[in-house]
This record gives structure tokens, C-alpha cells and sequence, in this order.
């Protein structure tokens, strides 16, 4: 096992914040495996490389020598997760929850070891809990300390509606690491009351209490929003590669070394080089593709990997893609069809020629062809070809 001081230096690598880190420290000074938790919600089928952060930094621990859990909320998930939400979040059935985990579980071991790795479901102990403990529980914590919490706040001041569940979520977030005797929890930085729940109720529970490792929530293709589906700006890990590809060598040069630090598992030292080598004159294009390429060789094998410039559709390694490739904004209140991006984009002469290419195949999406039902989703950032010659990165901004 690697020394405290080379164990921290990793455990930090891209992390917003450890608490406590002197009790951290203490902890691995002791020279025993740790237990590591982070606990998934599964609320939709697949995951993007937003939600590997966490997963990478698991993989991490593993490295290390920890033992890794990965928790899946069936019973969370049920209740519905409100962090950062305006409105109460609708629960998912039974059903929904049980066939979206089996589709993480195959998901996530394409990072984590399943020798290493503990896969945990919170209905395993929340499901034997009688009412009694259940109202135990719920004593330990306040409506008043409850309302501390950022968007319970904004709500309550807002006349906006809590539901009663809503309080139970971060209570049995917090219990799972009673349940698990967890030395550290891992979150995103909107996960960090919940993850501070685990540490009070483990002491009321008299455990030690927990260390909590908060991940930033990593930044769509965009550069600005948080990584999501819904805004088009994602990475899927079950994307095929080509299009995996295409979307990580588009990404703005800015962006490059923030999803180095955060989905790479080079070394720093490496990745300080690479930095330095672009400083130095190099193309950041040719850095860009070392990244999509480990990525793509990750979640479909190093062959896939080695051809997915070429089932990318535009042959990006060869340079026909624009080395000044176009940077275009529109602004608009709504998605929009991709003919009519096109056209206000300038990649055709109107909206005519935008069909007629769309109809014969001569339209890609980040090396994909897509045909005139492909729309494009406000907030979103895709690389559009046009015909063999008409190249740009479009972002379709929010008035």
C-alpha cells in the first residue's frame, strides 16, 4: 500500500473538498483497508461521463488498496432525490428501479473491478426496518436543521411545497452509512448535506463518524452547464465509439484539461507534460484525441479505440476536420430542427438545401449522420458537417 502522503496526493487528485482531512489522515494511517461508499440513485437507464467522476474516484480507492461499495438506492430512489430541485421530485415505482440498477451495475464495471467491489442495495436493511426504528430515525435530526439546507430554504421561503418523503431522503441516505459502517462517502458537491447527515447520525448511532470526499459535477461538452442529458451536452458511456469520439475531440480547447484531470487516468505528471507540450506549440487537437481515445478504449476496447476516428464519420485524425474549426452561437427560447440550425448557422444556402441534405445522408452530428428529425436541444454544443466541406461547432444558446 502507498504511503499516507502519496494515498492523499490521489484521493485529492480533482476533488472540491475533504472533511474532516486531519481525521482522513488519522484513518489511513491505521494501514487497513478503508470502506469506501458512494451511493446511485437509478433513476434513468444509463449513465454519462458526468457520472463517472465519482465512479473514477472510486477506482482510485481501489487502487489504493480500499474496499469499495457501490451502493444502488433502490429504496432512495423511490423517494426521489431532491437536491437542487424547485419542485418536489416525482418517485419512481419499484419496477422502474430494479431494471434501471441492472443496467448500472453492467455499466459501472467498466471502471471498477468487480473482485474489489461490494455492490450494496439500501432495501437490504431500510426494507426490515419496523416502524419503531423508522421514528427513531427520524428523531435525530430537526425540521429546523432540515430547512438549513439550501433548496429546502428557497422553497420554504418561496411558498414553493416540501413533501414530508423529501426530509426522509437525506435521513436514509445517511443511515446507509450506519448500515455499511462507512469510513468515507463520496458525493457531488450538491450531495454535501446529505453526506454530512452520515457523519451525524453515524455518531448518534455510536460509530465513528464517516470522512466525506465532495467531486465537482463536471461540465458538459458546452463548457458551462453541468453535464446533462436533457441539455444535449452529454458524453453517454454506451454511446458507440465513433460518436463518443467525435463529441470529446469537439470539446473547447478551455475544457480539455478539466475532463483530463476529472475522466483520465493518466498521471498528473503526464497530464502537467501534455499541458506543457500545447504551451510549447503543440496542436491541442492532437491532446484532445489522447483523451477520446482512452475513453473510447475504456467503455469499448482498445480496437474500437484505434478505429473510432474512422467510425466518427469525419476523420478527425487525418485533419480533414478544420483546424480553425468555426465557433457559431444561436440564440433561441426553444429547440430547434436541425435543417433550420443549418440554415441560421450559415452551413447552407437555406433551409431547402439544409432537407436535401438531410434526406440524402449528408448531414452528421459529431460524426453521426442524422436525418430531419434530429433536434437540436437549447443549451446543447454539437461539431455539424455539412455536405464534405461546411464544418462548425454550434452551441444553441437561451435568450
Amino acid at each position: 500500500m502507498k504511503s499516507v502522503e502519496e494515498q492523499l496526493a490521489l484521493i485529492k487528485r480533482g476533488a472540491e473538498e475533504v472533511l474532516v482531512e486531519s481525521e482522513l489522515v488519522e484513518k489511513l494511517k491505521r494501514g487497513q483497508p478503508l470502506r469506501i461508499k458512494a451511493g446511485f440513485d437509478p433513476t434513468a437507464p444509463d449513465l454519462h461521463l458526468g457520472h463517472t467522476v465519482l465512479i473514477n474516484k472510486l477506482r482510485q480507492f481501489q487502487d489504493l488498496g480500499h474496499q469499495v461499495i457501490f451502493l444502488i438506492g433502490d429504496f432512495t430512489g423511490m423517494i426521489g432525490d431532491p437536491s437542487g430541485k424547485s419542485a418536489t421530485r416525482p418517485p419512481l415505482t419499484r419496477e422502474q428501479v430494479l431494471e434501471n440498477a441492472e443496467t448500472y451495475k453492467t455499466q459501472v464495471f467498466k471502471i471498477l473491478d468487480p473482485a474489489k467491489t461490494e455492490v450494496a442495495f439500501n432495501s437490504t436493511w431500510m426494507d426490515q426496518m419496523g416502524p419503531a426504528d423508522f421514528i427513531r430515525l427520524t428523531s435525530q435530526y430537526t425540521v429546523a436543521r432540515m430547512l438549513e439546507r439550501d433548496d429546502f430554504d428557497k422553497r420554504y421561503t418561496t411558498n414553493q411545497p416540501i413533501a414530508i418523503h423529501e426530509f426522509l431522503y437525506p435521513l436514509v441516505q445517511g443511515y446507509d452509512s450506519v448500515a455499511l459502517r462507512a469510513d468515507v462517502e463520496l458525493g457531488g458537491t450538491d450531495q454535501k448535506f446529505n453526506l454530512l447527515m452520515g457523519r451525524e447520525l453515524q455518531r448518534a448511532y455510536g460509530q465513528e463518524a464517516q470522512c466525506i470526499l465532495t467531486m465537482p459535477l463536471l461540465e458538459g461538452l458546452d463548457g458551462v452547464k453541468k453535464m446533462s442529458k436533457s441539455l444535449g451536452n452529454y458524453v453517454g458511456i454506451q454511446e458507440a465509439p465513433g460518436v463518443m469520439y467525435g463529441k470529446l475531440v469537439s470539446i473547447p480547447d478551455a475544457l480539455m484539461w478539466r475532463y483530463f484531470e476529472l475522466l483520465s487516468f493518466r498521471s498528473m505528471d503526464e497530464i502537467n507534460q501534455l499541458r506543457k507540450d500545447v504551451e510549447a506549440g503543440a496542436n491541442p487537437r492532437d491532446i484532445k484525441i489522447l483523451l477520446a481515445e482512452e475513453i473510447v478504449a475504456r467503455f469499448h476496447g482498445e480496437e474500437a479505440a484505434a478505429n473510432a476516428h474512422r467510425a466518427a464519420g469525419n476523420r478527425m485524425k487525418d485533419g480533414e476536420l478544420p483546424d480553425d474549426l468555426p465557433e457559431v452561437e444561436i440564440s433561441a427560447t426553444e429547440d430547434m430542427p436541425i435543417a433550420a440550425i443549418l440554415n441560421k448557422a450559415g452551413l447552407v444556402k437555406n433551409s431547402a438545401v439544409a432537407r436535401d441534405l438531410l434526406g440524402s445522408g449528408g448531414v452528421r452530428i459529431d460524426g453521426e449522420v442524422v436525418d430531419r428529425t434530429f433536434i437540436y436541444k437549447l443549451g446543447a454544443t454539437h461539431v455539424c458537417q455539412a455536405g464534405k466541406k461546411a464544418f462548425a461547432r454550434i452551441t444553441l444558446k437561451a435568450e
